[in-house]
């Protein structure tokens, strides 16, 4: 597996004035690991995630099994080794109130959640304070938590601390974290 995967924490930022969503990760000493230039007009999301801007090297992709889908499914494939590491499944309607996906596993087995951790915070940012309550999300596997997203307050930038450190078993394959990480960006990005 690519080394760029080993780390407990990572930033993400999504550059605001863009045409195309372009999100970052950076490791715990600040340095870029993974770039993703999202496409515009793309009626199937086709996320591809490489090592650094050039876009040599791609690391992952994100790909939505259908074209337009409340519920949508994405898979997360490595790249390297051209297989899947897993899938998110936005969970439709019950997004409406607080963000809620699945964790699938590559059998496409429900192992986990991801959600915002606060549904009364999550109402109060869908109604009245979009951009003043930053969110936070987990994800757990068998009701234990294993990754925090936490967003940090800025009004001129999203950025995502992701944490990884509840989870030094690695039961979660940090591949389909990240991946989680940049669609919750991708699409609060969308939202605006």
């Amino acid at each position: 597996m690519n080394p760029i995967f080993q780390y407990d924490r990572y930033l993400l930022k999504r550059q605001i004035f863009a045409l195309t969503g372009k999100f970052r990760y950076f490791d715990p000493s600040g340095k870029l690991v993974m770039y993703v230039e999202q496409k515009m007009f793309k009626l199937r999301e086709d996320i591809r995630v490489y090592s650094d801007e050039s876009k040599t090297q791609e690391v992952l992709q994100i790909k939505a099994r259908q074209i337009i889908d409340f519920s949508a499914a994405y898979d997360v494939i490595d790249s390297a080794e051209n297989k899947k590491v897993g899938t998110l499944r936005r969970k439709g309607f019950r997004s409406m109130l607080r963000d809620e996906w699945e964790v699938l596993d590559v059998n496409d087995q429900v192992i986990g959640k991801l959600f915002e951790d606060n549904i009364w915070l999550a109402l109060l940012r869908r109604l009245f304070l979009s951009n003043l309550l930053p969110q936070n999300y987990d994800i757990t596997l068998r009701e234990q938590r294993v990754v925090d997203l936490k967003q940090r307050f800025n009004l001129f930038r999203y950025e995502l601390d992701v944490d990884f450190s509840f989870d030094p078993a690695k039961t979660l394959d940090r591949r389909v974290g990240l991946a989680a990480g940049i669609l919750l960006a991708a699409i609060e990005g969308k939202q605006r």
